[in-house]
């Protein structure tokens, strides 16, 4: 592949799309962030997952990949992997720190060692229901870890899947809604406070934590109040006071780093009553639609006097193509 050359702009490839349950989330993220980079005077094609996806890359490679397919294979490290195999620089994690952070359980075990609190919480697969029988684990679940818990899927995003529960007859249809998208559940005992994600970005002099943004829904924060306007209250930067501001954003960072991984996340946190920020979950390719949260952070991060989205967008890009493959 040959070198970018400062005569021309920097040619991106866009990924998005895929065969996962957040296709269409995929497909908004990349005409947006298509859209800015295009705003920025770069060079952008948007393009889906298929047959002829391989060839086109081998052929007649891109400066950079912005990767941005949700789901197992967008965030398990599977495409990054790919990439890697082609000498194809791209934007965010490498694909050893994408496999760690997409795993939900290992993701809280490596964050839980930098020192973050996550709520208890127990893995198990659907393979274990068929060997010792849901009664008694369900059981188990309830006596062990409490009312509420939340349920979701050990991987993937967009809230598919997920149920909190907050009675224990209500436990199996939770796990059957689970299964529906993957082979093992995550059971996390349901914390309390103030729901709030916090971005990190990484333009080249270290992570810092983008304002967090405060999530208030009518009801579970589930896939359609993700991502249908209205049905979601956002406030940003969030309403906590300084010092759970400050523990909230240093808590994003410390995960960043504890999961090795660069140029863009998104952690998922709850702030307890007493202002302690508990890890929920972390993204390496967060959702960039119009009512995603990273834009949000992106937006009041420039109405503060950094970067405008383009800007900062476009900088992650250039990053990755003078890092190289």
């Amino acid at each position: 592949m040959a070198a970018p050359s400062p005569d021309r702009p920097l040619r991106v490839l866009v990924l998005a799309g895929g065969l996962s349950h957040e296709r269409d989330v995929s497909l908004r993220s990349g005409r947006r962030i298509a859209q800015l980079l295009e705003g920025a005077g770069l060079v952008v094609e948007v393009r889906d997952l298929d047959g002829d996806l391989l060839p086109e890359l081998t052929g007649n490679p891109p400066d950079v990949v912005f990767p941005l397919v949700h789901g197992s294979t967008g965030e398990d490290g599977s495409i990054r992997g790919l990439l890697e195999l082609l000498g194809i620089p791209y934007v965010g994690a490498d694909s050893g720190a994408s496999r760690l952070a997409s795993r939900k359980p290992v993701a809280k075990g490596l964050v839980t060692r930098a020192g973050l609190a996550t709520p208890e919480f127990v893995t198990l697969p659907r393979s274990l229901f068929q060997e010792i029988g849901s009664s008694a684990i369900l059981a188990a679940v309830a006596d062990g870890l409490g009312l509420p818990v939340a349920v979701k899927p050990e991987g993937g995003g967009s809230a598919l899947g997920v149920t909190v529960v907050t009675e224990a007859e209500l436990l199996p249809d939770a796990m059957v809604a689970c299964f529906s998208y993957g082979n093992s559940a995550l059971v996390e005992r349901a914390v309390s406070g103030t729901e709030v994600a916090v971005s990190v970005v990484d333009t080249g002099e270290g992570p810092v934590a983008l304002p967090p943004v405060e999530i208030v829904t009518d009801g579970p924060y589930d896939y359609d109040a993700r991502y249908n306007a209205g049905r979601s209250e956002y406030f940003v930067p969030a309403r906590l006071d300084a010092a759970a501001t400050e523990a909230a954003c240093a808590a994003a960072v410390t995960a960043h780093q504890a999961l090795g991984l660069r140029d863009l996340s998104r952690s998922d946190l709850i702030v307890d009553a007493d202002g302690a920020p508990w890890f929920i979950d972390i993204n390496v390719a967060p959702g960039m639609t119009e009512t995603s949260l990273f834009p949000q952070a992106a937006q009041a991060h420039a109405a503060a006097g950094g970067r405008s989205p383009a800007e900062l967008y476009a900088t992650l890009v250039a990053q990755a193509a003078a890092r190289g493959a």
